[in-house]
């Protein structure tokens, strides 16, 4: 007969197991090894003898019947002899050994030293593991049973009806190495929202072995409820979402509504957030609480269910919340509320409202948060959160979740109003600024548009102007301040100004570019009002850039001269486009360099289209140079400037632009010869006679006999002075187009200026006169001298 024998520990104790056989006449049978190092004796002292011989007193009742007891399993202590005579005290337990036909045929008797387990101290193992708090269970692979105790039983832990947990079942029993299995489920059997409460559970799974051979032979579990903690992990969770996911853009309505797409369905069903009229509008809202009904403005609502069918107020509209109401309750206390439909006075404000009325009974609304929303001292509106029919009412956790929620997007509302308002006044500044109805002239036809950034960038400093020259000529201008906000405006009204007065002196295009460049230095050392992290001034180095050109109808010439400006395009009358080949000039505020004049010579009909580099940088500003060019040059160009425009912006920006936009388009006209007038006259006193009668007799060519009184004392005066003052060659010009322009021109540098004559003075009425009688006169620079021009109105008719 097979006999086996180990030492093991049980609780704390040391243990000693030896394995005898015994015959049904009392005579050992067979002697383990372990018996013989409990004992001392080897088998062959002890095999053949009888098993009374081992006892110390071997007349002990508790042994005697030992070859009586049949089939039947016996237990008892006695009091061995180990082979040097001294007593070893054992725990005997006998079980029969039975052959084919049930008959006994011996006794297999398994000896322990130690304290002996009584039958109470084994039900007591199996009292506690029936009765203990914990869900355990056992799982025998052989069978498939599984034995629970009570608290598996009856709660809601992974059963074999989870296909995921008996995998990590077999795969313990196969590898014999324990698992960690996680399980989540709602706290109901019951489909619910996602904003119910889930219960989790960790279950700790490892192989149960056979102490004598260490076979598995089944897999014990042990299931722990983590709800509290996975419930903490969660608000954890929606928390650091809240810092990536509210208040990504300046924009007060988008903040609002992220807030409450976070907020459903993870953590209401229903979610809504209503806003002061005055934060809108970038308003500083009223300080402190509020104490009594409120008008707020419906930004955002969100629902589990498509369509928020729940909401009772559109977005957009505004509804008026009485003293009682959860919302103003807590813009009065400043804290979160948490009402329901226990609440008297959730009731109360329900019943108030029809529609609310309808959707409270419809969709089963029990439980509500509202939570101010405020920040750096200041009320913005309320956030309200509501959970229906088939979810938890909300508990304090979640108030004190709804609470920082509503802090952080408190924030990102109040960061956007700030904006808003900086924006605001950014953008009446810049428009201001910014010419609205450009003056009439006739060298130009004209269409321009200017968009301000679709970012959080700032309003920036780009600038266009149109501004009318004498002699029927126009400057066309186009600038951009380095940098955004407030700064950049003011520095691109001061930058326009300036070229409006210089323009108005009648300086060439590069050297009014090179005054400005003055301007621009002078204005980087003036840093007394600037926070330092503003970074539209001048560093040394940069400071603005500008394009400005001058087109002369009459000579049909456009002089351009640039200041690190974005080249213009032209398209031709013939359909080709191209980009004017301009030489490249420094940015504004750098100082001390040179500008160069450009001149290109345009067929009547020609397009200018100037930009700022916020249309074409998108791009490579190369490549968006040649898009535009592209887009002049389409297969059909409109006639209609202003639909040229909306092409262009279609074609070359995205839908919100990072940067400013202006876009100045300009088409070219041409005054032709039956318009122009001109003479040469010699440095004579006797010609002025007949410079008049000329001047008079074109005037009958033109129809405008009623013009030549005032005409011939101007050109008389004005001839007169060049004579005199001058020198030669002199030349006579007049000009009929919606005004009539006298101009004499003359080699001299000398500009006249007017003076008050006294009584006796034989000269200085001269040019006083000339600007009685005319609507404007003046002096502008040229290439071989001055010219002396003086405009007057047509008559009526």
């Amino acid at each position: 007969m097979a006999t086996f024998d180990q030492g093991i520990g049980h609780c704390g104790w040391s243990v000693d197991v030896a394995t005898v056989t015994v015959g049904l006449d009392g005579i050992v049978t067979g002697w383990s090894e372990g018996a013989r190092r409990l004992l001392g004796h080897g088998a062959p002292e002890v095999v053949g003898r009888a098993a009374a011989d081992l006892l110390h007193d071997r007349e002990a009742p508790e042994v005697a019947g030992l070859s009586r007891t049949g089939s039947q399993e016996w237990s008892g202590t006695a009091a061995l002899r180990h082979r040097d005579g001294h007593r070893v005290e054992a725990t005997l337990h006998a079980q029969p050994s039975l052959d084919g036909d049930d008959t006994p045929q011996g006794f297999v008797v398994t000896v322990t030293t130690g304290p002996a387990e009584s039958e109470h101290d084994r039900r007591m193992v199996e009292w506690a593991f029936s009765q203990a708090s914990i869900a355990l269970s056992t799982h025998t692979p052989a069978s498939g049973s599984w034995h629970r105790n009570a608290a598996a039983e009856g709660g809601e832990e992974p059963t074999d009806a989870d296909e995921d947990f008996l995998r990590c079942v077999r795969r313990v029993a196969e590898e014999a190495t324990p698992m960690r299995y996680e399980r989540l489920a709602p706290e109901t059997s019951a489909p619910v929202p996602t904003s119910a409460r889930h219960r989790a559970w960790i279950i700790e799974l490892w192989p149960v072995r056979d102490p004598a051979t260490g076979e598995v032979v089944g897999v014990g579990t042990a299931a722990f409820d983590s709800s509290d903690q996975h419930s903490a992990r969660q608000r954890l969770a929606l928390l650091q979402e809240a810092g990536t996911s509210i208040g990504t853009t300046l924009n007060v309505t988008r903040t609002a509504q992220e807030l409450a797409d976070l907020a459903v369905p993870r953590l209401a069903d229903f979610a809504s957030v209503d806003l002061l009229d005055s934060v809108l509008r970038g308003e500083e809202p009223v300080p402190g609480p509020v104490d009594a009904a409120v008008v707020l403005r419906r930004v955002a609502h969100q629902s589990s269910a498509e369509g928020v069918p729940e909401a009772a107020i559109d977005l957009g509209g505004t509804d008026t919340y009485p003293p009682f109401s959860p919302p103003v309750r807590c813009l009065t206390s400043g804290q979160p509320v948490l009402s329901g439909a226990d609440d008297p006075d959730f009731a109360q404000w329900i019943a108030g409202h029809e529609t609310r009325t309808a959707r409270v009974e419809e969709y089963g609304f029990h439980s509500v948060m509202a939570t101010p929303l405020r920040a750096r001292g200041s009320t913005l509106g309320v956030a309200v959160f509501v959970r229906a029919e088939g979810s938890p009412p909300f508990e304090q956790d979640d108030l004190i979740l709804a609470e920082e929620l509503a802090g952080r997007a408190a924030v990102g509302v109040d960061n956007a109003r700030r904006y808003t308002r900086e924006r605001t006044n950014a953008l009446t500044l810049q428009r201001s600024l910014l010419p609205r109805d450009l003056p009439k002239q006739a060298a130009v036809e004209v269409a321009y548009r200017y968009l301000p950034a679709g970012t959080g960038a700032g309003v920036g400093g780009d600038w266009f102007d149109v501004v009318p020259l004498s002699g029927t000529r126009v400057a066309l201008v186009v600038g951009d301040v380095v940098g955004h906000g407030i700064h950049a405006s003011a520095t691109m009204g001061r930058l326009r100004t300036a070229v409006r007065t210089l323009a108005d002196v009648d300086l060439p295009p590069d050297e009014l570019l090179t005054h400005l460049d003055d301007l621009v230095v002078h204005l980087s050392s003036d840093k007394e009002d600037i926070a330092p992290d503003e970074p539209y001034l001048v560093t040394g180095e940069i400071g603005a850039t500008c394009l400005y050109a001058v087109y002369d109808p009459v000579s049909r010439v456009c002089t351009f001269a640039s200041a690190g400006h974005v080249p213009p395009a032209v398209l031709l009358p013939d359909g080709t486009a191209s980009v004017v080949d301009l030489t490249p000039g420094p940015l504004l505020g750098v100082g001390g360099l040179p500008f160069e004049c450009t001149e290109l010579e345009l067929p009547e009909g020609s397009l200018l289209a100037f930009c700022t580099d916020g249309l074409v940088e998108a791009r490579d500003i190369g490549l968006g140079l040649d898009r535009l060019c592209e887009t002049l040059a389409g297969p059909v160009p409109s006639p209609s400037l202003e639909v040229t425009c909306d092409t262009i912006l279609k074609a070359l920006l995205p839908d919100s632009p990072a940067d400013d936009v202006a876009l100045l388009l300009a088409r070219t006209r041409a005054l032709h010869a039956d318009q122009v007038a001109a003479w040469s006259l010699p440095s004579d006193p006797a010609i002025v006679a007949d410079a008049r009668a000329q001047a008079s007799r074109q005037l009958a060519v033109w129809g405008l006999e009623d013009a030549s009184f005032v005409t011939e004392l101007v050109v008389s005066e004005l001839v007169t002075n060049a004579i005199r003052y001058g020198a030669v060659p002199i030349g006579l010009r007049l000009i009929r187009d919606r005004t009539l322009i006298c101009e004499v021109s003359d080699a001299s540098n000398t500009a006249p200026h007017l003076r008050r004559a006294r009584t006796y003075d034989e000269g200085g009425r001269g040019l006083h006169m000339v600007a009685q009688l005319t609507q404007g006169w003046g002096t502008r620079q040229t290439p071989m001298g001055k010219t002396i021009w003086a405009e007057q109105t047509l008559p009526v008719g």
